[in-house]
């Protein structure tokens, strides 16, 4: 059994961000920090940037208390040797063993694992999605990543890489995905796809009148999806489709999802949540024609309750079941 005080060091890697906290068992943050993170130079100054974010958190006076660190990052990672094979948003690594860098550096056993992973478990374990069994975690932002939770565990499949609901076509006739395909639900259901939809419809019009250009001070390169959300709450017709668009592609995806999994709740977390949830009632409506299961509405959809921060307390998550006593001291199992 793990003591009371026993705290985990959660890491948050983005690609413009290092995210690091002391979690606790219950997972509650009690300190962190924020510092940039070098993604496009080399294997070793990304790893530094990492560092920078563990070294701020270990000045605690709790750090003493660290037992084990979760690390959740983007991409494709092989969890199981503790590697990122590749992400777009870290291209600093490629095929690298992160996972053992950080603990030949701290000496603290460490877990791995990909951001939405961790985040669906950490709603699973602390979050919306206590008390059940199935759950389906939605991380909303510049791009889409899911989780999958099954009979209480994270379903990572036989290679390690389930979950990557992001990355599936529902037009292969689409808008070409970094990730080599074509027509993935990221492309039409992520701030990123807001945004270039939004220009795009602009710059086909020739800048038709609308509060987004009002808002973006007419520069189409300054135009966000918050803009977009700020012009359609105000009214403005382009901002207004511009969102129900993206309610229809989000529906066409999950009841996709809610016919193969049906699982017994649905979490959307990420930056682009709040967004998403303002556009349930149009997305339920959707859905009705969507979805072939008959009880559809009995899944509920519902916001995550860690917020930004689910993938960082995800991290910690990792960790928290294979803490265990031996020879009376407390000690995470790879």
């Amino acid at each position: 059994m793990a003591k009371a005080d026993d705290l985990i060091l959660g890491v948050d890697i983005g690609g413009t961000k290092v995210a690091a906290a002391l979690i606790n068992s219950s997972g509650k943050i009690l300190s962190s920090s924020r510092t940039p993170m070098v993604a496009r130079k080399s294997a070793d100054e990304g790893l530094q940037s990492v560092a920078r974010a563990i070294d701020r958190v270990m000045l605690h006076r709790l750090a003493k208390n660290v037992r084990a660190i979760g690390v959740s990052a983007p991409g494709w990672i092989d969890s199981a040797n503790g590697v990122v094979l590749k992400t777009t948003n870290l291209p600093c690594w490629r095929n690298f063993p992160l996972r053992g860098a950080i603990e030949r550096r701290y000496g603290l056993p460490t877990r791995l694992a990909n951001d939405a992973n961790a985040a669906a478990l950490a709603e699973a374990k602390w979050g919306a999605g206590v008390g059940h069994e199935s759950s389906f975690y939605v991380s909303l932002g510049t791009g889409l990543g899911t989780g999958l939770i099954l009979q209480h565990s994270l379903c990572h499949g036989s290679t390690g890489n389930a979950g990557e609901g992001g990355h599936v076509t529902i037009n292969f006739r689409g808008p070409a995905c970094p990730c080599g395909k074509r027509g993935c639900v990221e492309m039409y259901v992520s701030g990123t796809a807001i945004t270039r939809r939004t220009r795009e419809r602009l710059r086909k019009h020739d800048k038709q009148k609308s509060q987004i250009l009002e808002l973006s001070h007419g520069r189409l390169d300054s135009i966000t999806s918050e803009i977009v959300a700020e012009a359609a709450s105000a009214g403005d017709p382009l901002a207004t489709a511009i969102l129900r668009e993206t309610a229809e592609y989000f529906a066409i995806w999950l009841g996709n999802i809610i016919n193969l999994l049906d699982p017994e709740i649905i979490v959307l977390g990420g930056g682009l949540s709040r967004l998403m949830m303002s556009l349930l009632d149009p997305i339920r409506n959707y859905l009705d024609t969507r979805t072939v299961q008959i009880r559809r509405e009995l899944v509920p959809i519902v916001a995550a309750f860690h917020g930004a921060d689910s993938a960082l307390v995800g991290a910690a998550a990792l960790c928290i079941p294979n803490l265990n006593t031996k020879n009376g001291q407390t000690q995470a199992a790879k």
